[in-house]
């Protein structure tokens, strides 16, 4: 891999090791974890299956260089010397995005109008025009990030969040964020190799999820844009190329997915968005309560699910989360059972022993996403099967 280069894909809190997981397993090299990003190494290809295949990435970032920084003068200085015109020409448009931790910066809109400033002069210096700024849609997308003295200048090769799949249009309240989906599918261990249920599925994005991880189906291959198409040395022979072989990998498979839903509105919703993400012979949506449903399923059932808590729906708690545990004790021996829940005090409402508890974010929400183990029969009987 000489043509290789560093990258830096950004995650979710929580979800550096699964990332990690999947960047390995797709064939990145010198991957190393950081706080909600991991690094690695990859040629051109590798960044465009990055961004097609990667479930829990936000962005994908390529550096092209760094330096130290004492004040905003040197920002400036350190942005006109970069050779720009390798990357924009006087008639594309970009957009700066900086994050700032540090001591000396502590404003990064003002950090990101100083790069704009630099960019611009040293074109109108040399070119006599500039490009503009475009922050919508821009041809070139350019992140910056200063670490206390390090200011980092990176191309961002995603454009927007690539949790935006591209398959869901229609949304409840407060739907699930794609990556965090995905995210907690791969913690809870999710890999298709039994049946599956959501069984308060809102807008189908965890039943989608989990039939893309089962049939190892590119994440991002309903998305109409990746931000890398509009880089001077975009090369699309390649990007297909790259996109058959990632769908030549793709697996049978041989259970149910199936989301569950009391709202008909969700139902519709849900339905709409499995039909756009091309999964309606692995996905099944079904009207139905789950608080008066039981386990329909042979073998173990893995349930993953996003209950509704008060910073979202106006629910009696105490009675909402008792009626989980029991719903899950008396209907659903067999069962793997996961939910992510943003109250934590709602947790002692279930009734039941956790076996897990990861700690994740939902938005700027802390969260727990926490695994109950039903099990057939009694635990004690199966602590005795399993001596």
């Amino acid at each position: 891999m000489s043509n290789s280069f560093k990258m830096v894909a950004k995650t979710l809190f929580g979800f550096e090791e699964v990332l990690a997981k999947e960047l390995r397993d797709l064939g990145a090299q010198k991957v190393e974890m950081g706080n909600r990003m991991v690094s690695f190494y990859g040629d051109t290809g590798f960044m465009y299956k990055a961004n097609l295949c990667l479930r829990t990435a936000i962005k994908i970032l390529k550096p092209i260089t760094s330096r130290r920084v004492k004040n905003e003068q040197d920002v400036y200085d350190f942005i006109q010397s970069i050779r720009w015109e390798s990357y924009l020409s006087v008639d594309d448009t970009f957009a700066i995005y900086a994050t700032v931790n540090s001591t000396q910066f502590t404003h990064s809109k003002f950090i990101a109008l100083k790069a704009k400033d630099a960019i611009v002069d040293k074109f109108r210096k040399e070119k006599g025009r500039r490009p503009n700024v475009d922050l919508d849609h821009p041809d070139l997308s350019i992140d910056i990030h200063i670490q206390r003295d390090l200011c980092t200048v990176s191309l961002d090769s995603s454009g927007g969040s690539l949790h935006h799949r591209g398959y869901r249009t229609a949304t409840n309240i407060a739907p699930i964020n794609e990556v965090l989906a995905a995210g907690l599918l791969l913690l809870s261990g999710w890999d298709g190799q039994c049946d599956f249920l959501d069984p308060m599925c809102g807008s189908g994005t965890m039943a989608i999820e989990a039939a893309m991880i089962a049939c190892n189906i590119p994440a991002n291959l309903n998305r109409k844009e990746f931000a890398f198409e509009k880089w001077l040395d975009w090369d699309l022979d390649l990007f297909e190329k790259i996109e058959e072989s990632c769908l030549k990998k793709t697996r049978d498979f041989h259970h149910s997915i199936i989301g569950m839903d009391k709202a008909p509105s969700a139902v519709r919703k849900a339905n709409v968005n499995v039909e756009n993400a091309n999964l309606t012979d692995f996905v099944t949506i079904k009207e139905g309560d789950f608080f008066s449903s039981s386990k329909d399923v042979e073998g173990t059932l893995h349930m993953v699910f996003n209950p509704p808590y008060d910073e979202r729906l106006e629910i009696n708690l105490e009675e909402f989360y008792s009626q989980i545990g029991d719903t899950l004790k008396q209907n659903y021996p067999g069962t793997h059972a996961w939910f992510i829940t943003g109250n934590l005090e709602a947790l002692k409402y279930v009734g039941l022993r956790p076996s897990r508890k990861i700690k994740v974010f939902n938005g700027k929400l802390e969260a727990r996403l926490v695994k109950y183990e039903m099990y057939a029969g009694s635990k004690k009987a199966k602590h005795q099967q399993d001596q």
